[in-house]
């Protein structure tokens, strides 16, 4: 899960031609000590497990929680472990009373990045809790969601709760590498997890201000960039070096890498992009908000579009971008090189296909060059703004920490959203945690989240899962 840095203050309206009324604050109260010592029992266990890419460790992260699940009186029929390879997925469903419509998704992974303990300052596969933080891989990416759905669920069912709907909580296993599990959910395992929507705990998210860290604002994120790569390969006879001559496979890519550099795609929006640009234009000073207010009341405006685009941290909300990332070439120092191969990397807008850029590439670097995809791609389109969820999500964002404002935004990250938008399934993230953005350490060192955000999103999901799911 990744932070935007742009938009840092309250106040802040939706955008978008969406607005919400911000719900009175009642009298705020703490999750049940119960419940808070449950969630923590059930982050530190999972955290205790190395369930990194060749560990071979998630299924048994599926184990521990299935058996939570099964002690929490979920039938064995609802609650599917889905080995696949060395990972797996976990399946739970929470059976609803059927008025309220088709089922709701609630998606995490229980993977996380590598992490050498030798680097860290703590033991990364273990949770610590020290000066108001816990300290442990996974513990912002993101298994402390993991923790908090599994224990409101628990909690929910424990107190006699029906929803109008089925709940569906799906963990899957390899998020942070192929996202096989995720995509093998949607596949061949559609019958478990079709839904209406999912509720991605892997996106979006809260963010605390830097001076006070009181909640400031929450992004709902109902869109995703495809990260694509592709190869561009020249070829020559080659020969001799001391026989140079104008066809040179070197020379030729890197005028072809000098066509990328000048490629432009065309600018997309959605209600996402322009709601975000909406909030970050009235809070960023200069020429650039005032580009990002005209874009969002006008995304033709193609003066303020250029303005938006001389900024790198927002040019990628604007279109669909591609960067030469790595090089080779050649094979003899006094050799003509006989191939030169560059790796180009293309952040997709939602709604473009890896087909269309791969012919643009094409169209870009001239019939000369090989223009091939390198992976497959998982491009998805941007889910709809409802404002139903909107809602639901601000009334639970109220409820946990007040005086925070939901922000649309389009994710340039990818995530098992992507997965479950591809095969159909309108996706929102919604992570409950808040975080400030200069403590974000997600794939690095030290990784950490305040203890007192964690058990605040108990109240989060809960109000969440109770507005959406009624009940």
């Amino acid at each position: 899960m990744m932070r935007q840095l742009a938009i840092m203050a309250a106040g802040i309206a939706l955008g978008a031609g969406l607005a919400f009324a911000k719900a009175p604050t009642s009298g705020r109260a703490g999750a049940p000590a119960a419940e808070r010592a449950e969630a923590r029992e059930i982050f530190e266990h999972i955290v205790g497990i190395e369930s990194s890419v060749g560990k071979g460790n998630v299924p048994a992260v599926a184990q521990y929680l299935a058996q939570r699940f099964l002690a929490g009186g979920f039938p064995a029929a609802d609650v599917r472990i889905l080995p696949l390879g060395e990972t797996a997925s976990l399946v739970v469903r929470y059976r609803g009373d059927g008025r309220g419509g088709r089922p709701i998704d609630l998606i995490a992974h229980m993977d996380v990045v590598t992490a050498n303990r030798a680097d860290w300052q703590r033991d990364p596969f273990r949770l610590i809790e020290e000066n108001g933080y816990f300290f442990g891989r996974g513990t912002s990416d993101v298994k402390q969601e993991v923790a908090l759905l599994t224990t409101t669920f628990l909690e929910l069912k424990a107190r006699g709760y029906v929803p109008s709907r089925d709940l569906i909580i799906a963990f899957s296993g390899d998020e942070e590498t192929e996202q096989a599990t995720a995509r093998d959910l949607v596949t061949n395992h559609r019958d478990l997890v079709d839904a209406e929507f999912a509720l991605n705990a892997d996106g979006g998210g809260g963010v605390l201000a830097e001076a006070t860290g009181k909640p400031e604002l929450f992004y709902l994120q109902g869109a995703e960039k495809s990260s694509v790569s592709y190869t561009l390969t020249t070829r020559n006879s080659g020969g001799h070096s001391s026989m140079p001559r104008p066809d040179n496979a070197i020379y030729e890519l890197a005028d072809a890498l000098k066509a990328v550099q000048r490629l432009k795609f065309p600018v997309l929006w959605n209600d996402w992009t322009l709601g975000d640009f909406k909030a970050a234009g009235a809070l960023t000073p200069g020429p650039l908000g005032e580009s990002m207010m005209r874009f969002a009341a006008n995304p033709k405006d193609e003066d303020a579009a250029g303005e938006i685009s001389k900024n790198p941290a927002f040019v990628g909300r604007l279109r669909t971008t591609c960067v030469a990332t790595r090089l080779l070439g050649g094979h003899a120092d006094n050799a003509l090189p006989q191939s030169a191969v560059a790796t180009v990397n293309c952040r997709i807008f939602p709604g473009t296909s890896a087909g269309d850029v791969r012919a643009v590439l094409q169209e870009a670097v001239g019939a000369d060059v090989e223009v091939r995809q390198a992976e497959e791609a998982i491009v998805s389109d941007a889910s709809p703004l409802r404002p139903d969820i909107v809602a639901a999500v601000a009334r639970a964002v109220e409820a946990a920490d007040p005086g925070a404002r939901v922000v649309p935004t389009q994710a340039a990250y990818a995530t098992d959203g992507a997965v479950y938008r591809s095969a159909g399934i309108p996706t929102y993230g919604c992570g409950g945690v808040f975080i400030m953005d200069s403590e974000e350490f997600a794939h690095g060192l030290n990784e950490r989240i305040r203890v007192g955000a964690f058990y605040d999103a108990l109240i989060y999901w809960s109000v969440l899962i109770k507005s959406v799911a009624g009940g």
